[in-house]
């Protein structure tokens, strides 16, 4: 059985440590953790693993943020792998930060990856994982704050939020979507 865990952000070292990155981050976390290395392949970096038998094929697309339904088309079909077995990682500035949260649909929210994700794929039915960003910007500023850097105080937890969140992965592709909400989506990442 295989997975696709698409990460989202956008490349470049201009954007590498950006809140809108989180979903980059908690894959670079995931490929630390069982050295992985990334090979740049079309539309993305990319690079696989086993866990508890089941193949996952990890994605950071290559195409900026705003064209990330692209990469992720592409390598479901790649990879001939079912909807249901899609997990996209990606910041949220409407979850606090120190939370993360899954959820099997939803619209987009107002972000542009998920946005695309939703246009390329014809669906908004696939699950996702969301890092809270929180929204500590002022009205108007909201481009500035996910393109900001963490400050020096959310640096401290991100390391335990990138944890949890690979925590989260390993679960939703060995327990299912349902356990890994039970387990995760209450939590408050220290």
């Amino acid at each position: 059985m295989k997975y696709l865990i698409a990460g989202l952000g956008n490349p470049g070292e201009k954007y590498e440590f950006t809140r809108h990155n989180a979903g980059f981050l908690v894959l670079d976390r995931m490929s630390e953790k069982y050295n992985l290395e990334w090979d740049l392949k079309r539309h993305a970096l990319q690079t696989k693993m086993k866990y508890r038998g089941k193949q996952l094929v990890l994605i950071k697309p290559t195409t900026f943020m705003n064209l990330s339904g692209k990469a992720v088309r592409y390598w479901m079909s790649q990879e001939k792998i079912p909807l249901k077995n899609v997990l996209i990682v990606v910041d949220d500035i409407h979850i606090p930060f120190q939370h993360i949260r899954i959820k099997g649909k939803g619209g987009d929210a107002g972000h542009n990856g998920l946005k695309d994700i939703q246009q390329q794929l014809g669906t908004s039915n696939y699950s996702r994982l969301r890092v809270g960003i929180g929204s500590e910007f002022n009205e108007g500023r909201q481009v500035d704050y996910v393109l900001g850097e963490w400050t020096k105080k959310e640096e401290q937890t991100l390391s335990n939020i990138c944890d949890a969140s690979v925590e989260a992965i390993e679960s939703f592709t060995h327990r299912g979507l349902s356990p890994t909400m039970n387990e995760f989506n209450r939590k408050v990442i220290e």
